[in-house]
């Protein structure tokens, strides 16, 4: 009897869960449709759609924020966080892939830490050690900071590439009288390429949306987009409210644009099963 009543209770159930997940998408749709129109609409006191609509406060946001600067010192930063996360990040994911050495769990339980854990528990201290070297307020130190949890991404992501390739691969290449340095810049490199693209597209996803390091330790002029949205939101002043709601539109676009781009070359599932599987270890 309780098996037959459990398995009349479960369709009660499943439109329950996803009565709650339409309800939240419902929300969610909304509150980034208003933000949109809002951007788009001259006023907007009363009633369900502004009066009119116009494009000015895209201008707007755009010289008074100095949106051109923001843009450009993120570009900056995300490319810099990107090109070292994959230059350290790839020759330690090899090793660990291909190598047993004493501590490897410590080192696999240290990578995930920074993945884990939310960023502002350890963007504290982090910002306090690189206010004390005077690295903070400058691109150094966001770069930095963003490469804490950039570099233990890419191993992570990177490690289930490099245990794809077959090591004979590489053995042939060393009987044909390649080098290590040879086998790995002309061998794997090519072969972990798809890797490394995603690799390099997650990490730049991350950058742009990381908002916790790189606010304790940015400036006005090492900013990124998010802590410039931020800070025209909530700093004192008066702004026009479309024009904030047009920048936020700017910074959802562009995440959007790179999280598709990031899911053509990356397989989610696969990230997760690595994760499973260090935190196992």
């Amino acid at each position: 009897m309780t098996a037959v009543n459990s398995r009349r209770r479960l369709p009660a159930t499943g439109w329950l869960v996803w009565g709650c997940v339409g309800f939240f998408l419902l929300n969610l749709f909304a509150l980034i449709l208003s933000v949109v129109v809002n951007s788009f609409g001259t006023t907007w006191f009363s009633g369900w759609l502004p009066k009119g609509f116009t494009t000015a406060w895209y201008s707007d946001a755009w010289k008074e924020f100095g949106l051109g600067e923001v843009l450009q010192s993120t570009l900056e930063i995300t490319l810099a966080v990107v090109a070292l996360s994959l230059v350290l990040g790839v020759p330690a994911a090899y090793a660990l892939a291909r190598r047993d050495f004493p501590g490897k769990r410590a080192v696999l339980l240290l990578l995930l830490l920074p993945v884990l854990l939310p960023p502002i528990t350890y963007g504290i201290p982090l910002a306090t050690v690189l206010y004390k070297f005077h690295l903070a307020g400058t691109m150094t130190g966001v770069v930095a900071a963003n490469l804490v949890p950039a570099l233990p991404f890419v191993i992570l992501v990177m490690t289930p590439f490099v245990e794809q390739i077959d090591t004979n691969v590489e053995s042939a290449a060393r009987m044909c009288g390649a080098r290590t340095r040879q086998v790995f810049t002309r061998v794997l490199v090519p072969l972990l390429l798809p890797g490394i693209l995603a690799a390099g597209i997650l990490v730049l996803v991350r950058t742009v949306a990381m908002f916790e390091l790189t606010f304790l330790v940015a400036d006005a002029d090492s900013q990124t987009l998010i802590v410039a949205l931020y800070s025209a939101a909530f700093t004192p002043g008066i702004r026009a409210a479309q024009a904030i709601d047009a920048m936020a539109v700017i910074y959802m676009a562009l995440s959007a644009v790179l999280l598709i781009v990031a899911l053509i070359f990356v397989n989610p599932t696969q990230i997760v099963a690595q994760v499973k599987e260090a935190s196992a270890e």
